[in-house]
């Protein structure tokens, strides 16, 4: 999944300036240069021909991943190079502003953004599926949920799902209790420790909690509400990306397809370059979280899930209007697969 981490109070997004390239002081932008992996920022010279991203910390994250420690996107010229934000909030906010140049995040959160006047786009796929709802013993129905306390994350995917699950089933949303989490972890030892009655979170985290947590529910993993090969998180960049470097954004889709061609042929090689700097997990548990919940970079069967989806936000409040399909460019998407077909037809999950 995609980062779910630190404070989830998020920011006004309309009231911040979007035309400006400037550091949010008050959202503690000073972790701004903090990195992760091999590849700090560098040289002036480095920072030309690269690219700044934010990323989050689940597998829909495998492909940006993965490129970013094997630098695939070193051979057509561009050094990718990952920020850490102190919160989610600000990990949306800085693609945002422009501090950073793309983010892969949960399209809800896109889509808050994109509402609010900033001047973003989303350009590639991230993850599919791997969301699950998980409930305590003898909560086994919607129901039973009513007044009981739910473990999320503030306009997240892990969000919608319980909020559209709920409809599906004759529940509103009001009669449950939310409670917005700090992290995955924190999230996760709550249901443990009983302290909320069910939760939506990520793999291996749900398949962990059924093993753990003697006679809980699975209630959803959203294909049953969605379909199979749902979408949770996109790849999204400044628009003005797509007309100044648009050279730049191919080949840093290039180098997610390369990833998504390792990882589908090549599991231990790449859980051996991921586990441990990407993520702090077992091997186990990584191998099971990476057949859950893919990363697929090729997600245009998805803009109608995605565009549909914003339904619900504007039943939530947390959108005013739901975003048009101009919130969605593929274009340099198909020009990365038109250029490389052998690359594209090798990837075992993409649009038909």
């Amino acid at each position: 999944m995609c980062d779910r981490h630190g404070c989830m109070h998020l920011p006004n997004f309309k009231a911040l300036d979007f035309t400006k390239r400037r550091f949010l002081r008050a959202a503690g932008a000073a972790a701004l240069t903090v990195a992760v992996g091999p590849a700090l920022l560098g040289s002036p010279a480095m920072a030309a021909s690269g690219l700044k991203s934010t990323h989050g910390t689940g597998f829909c994250n495998m492909n940006i991943f993965l490129a970013h420690a094997m630098q695939f996107s070193k051979e057509d010229g561009v050094e990718l190079q990952f920020i850490n934000t102190p919160t989610f909030a600000e990990q949306v906010t800085f693609l945002g502003i422009g501090q950073v140049d793309v983010g892969l995040m949960p399209y809800t959160s896109f889509m808050a953004l994109f509402n609010a006047g900033a001047p973003v786009k989303i350009v590639a796929g991230g993850g599919i599926e791997g969301c699950v709802i998980v409930s305590q013993p003898g909560l086994d129905s919607p129901e039973k949920l009513k007044g009981k306390t739910l473990a999320t994350f503030q306009l997240d995917t892990l969000e919608v799902m319980p909020y559209d699950w709920l409809k599906k089933h004759g529940v509103a949303f009001k009669d449950v209790t939310v409670r917005y989490m700090g992290s995955t972890p924190e999230a996760v030892e709550a249901f443990k420790a009983g302290a909320v009655d069910w939760i939506c979170t990520i793999e291996p985290y749900g398949t962990a909690l059924l093993n753990d947590v003697k006679g809980s529910h699975k209630l959803s993993d959203g294909r049953d509400i969605y379909g199979a090969g749902y979408t949770d998180c996109v790849l999204a960049c400044r628009s003005n990306l797509i007309q100044d470097n648009p050279a730049g954004l191919k080949a840093l889709i290039k180098g997610m397809m390369k990833a998504q061609l390792m990882g589908e042929t090549q599991q231990e090689e790449t859980l051996k370059k991921v586990v441990g700097t990407y993520y702090k997990t077992s091997m186990e548990n990584a191998a099971l979280a990476m057949g859950k919940q893919p990363a697929v970079v090729d997600a245009r069967s998805q803009t109608d899930f995605i565009l549909e989806r914003t339904e619900s936000l504007v039943e939530m409040g947390y959108i005013t209007k739901k975003p048009t399909r101009d919130a969605i460019d593929w274009s340099l998407l198909e020009q990365v697969i038109a250029e490389n077909k052998e690359l594209h037809g090798k990837l075992k999950r993409k649009a038909a």
